[in-house]
């Protein structure tokens, strides 16, 4: 006679015996498959697996980024008349506030600064390549995300600073060719930086953004825990040539235990920096006043803003502007596309040479924004 394909309900506790809350949870809600994933998942270990916690490390700020904002957004109004208020009432006014005004703003910093080093770790790894190559451009997308995060709400302190970055922002954007003048409107809701603005980058902040973005993480995680790290071309290299495996240690308690010391570093420096340098509300936005000098927008845009003070105004009777636009549009999609352009063996001329030229990028990028910051300096 077969045996039941059913499964085996959990035991109930014994009679008069009150049961645990995990074990009254798994009465209602089978935990074995949890279980055996956690018991079975593995993670590799080599030289270059200290990488891997980068990922991790930029969730667990993220989510203090969320748990930050949803602090100020208790306080915060949307509002041109009452956005700087309420900010400067949330520094001096409420208990700690100035301490969680000063995490979230160094908090976006930091999270920006690891995603950027997530990012290029896993291009340099080549950990792109297949079957991974919608973990890589979910990953794309959660930076696009992040990048709009930090657009929007760079405005919503209605300062001077914060001001007149968005006009500049805005206004690259309006110069997008065909959308330019849809786009300029979309942003700002209005032909100038306004009031309207104000709220409706508080909308894309609070509302917009975390709706696209949640499902978005929810896809990057489950393809991590579904394909596993990956491990670099060259120790695989390595390992076939020497007869050997990489070796592998248990994600749980062993991995999670080096990532939890991973989130503590991120956490001290995170402290260390809103204690020890506040973030400051500077002043009042005042639409009637002229632009103060050396107006910049975040350091993760400053090499594009660099960029196109470089290019001529004309070239070849074509806007300088635009075509610069053009390209780094053209230069994001290429980026995002790399797992279906390197698709050769990981040792050959083509792929050594989508290497170098990602080398050639973070130099480019790293140029860009020194000469922007040293430019800045002088004025």
């Amino acid at each position: 006679m077969e045996k039941s394909s059913l499964p085996k309900e959990p035991e109930a506790a014994p009679q008069g015996r009150i049961p645990s809350p995990l074990g009254w949870f798994e009465q209602r809600v089978d935990l074995g498959p949890i279980r055996e994933f956690i018991r079975h998942k593995a993670v590799p270990v080599h030289k270059h697996s200290h990488w891997y916690y980068l990922g991790g490390m930029t969730l667990f700020l993220f989510i203090v980024q969320i748990s930050t904002g949803i602090l100020l957004l208790l306080y915060y109004q949307p509002s041109e008349s009452n956005a700087f208020e309420s900010v400067r009432y949330i520094m001096t006014q409420v208990r700690f506030g100035w301490l969680i005004r000063s995490i979230h703003g160094w908090c976006a910093n930091l999270v920006m600064a690891l995603a950027f080093s997530h990012m290029f770790s896993t291009f340099f790894l080549k950990s792109y390549r297949k079957p991974r190559e919608l973990t890589w451009l979910s990953g794309m997308m959660l930076l696009g995300l992040m990048l709009g995060f930090g657009f929007s709400g760079y405005l919503l302190p209605w300062n001077t600073l914060s001001y007149f970055a968005t006009m500049v922002g805005t206004n690259i954007a309006g110069a997008v060719p065909g959308l330019g003048p849809f786009l300029l409107r979309f942003l700002r809701g209005g032909d100038a930086v306004s009031g309207a603005t104000l709220t409706r980058f508080f909308g894309f902040h609070v509302a917009i953004l975390p709706a696209i973005a949640a499902p978005v993480l929810m896809l990057h995680l489950w393809l991590i825990q579904k394909q596993g790290m990956s491990v670099p071309v060259s120790v695989e290299e390595q390992q076939r040539r020497q007869g050997t495996t990489v070796s592998q240690i248990r994600f749980f308690p062993d991995f999670l235990l080096r990532e939890l010391m991973g989130w503590y570093i991120a956490l001290a420096v995170l402290a260390g920096l809103a204690a020890l340098v506040p973030w400051e509300l500077g002043v009042k936005a005042d639409p009637f006043a002229p632009a103060p000098p050396g107006i910049q927008p975040e350091w993760y845009f400053l090499f594009m803003f660099q960029t196109l003070k470089y290019i001529p105004a004309k070239i070849f009777s074509m806007d300088g502007e635009v075509l610069g636009i053009l390209a780094f549009g053209l230069g994001g999609l290429v980026w995002a596309l790399v797992p279906f352009i390197d698709r050769g063996p990981a040792t050959g001329n083509w792929s050594r040479r989508i290497t170098r030229a990602g080398i050639i990028l973070v130099i480019y990028i790293l140029i860009l924004t020194a000469v922007a910051y040293v430019t800045k300096a002088s004025k």
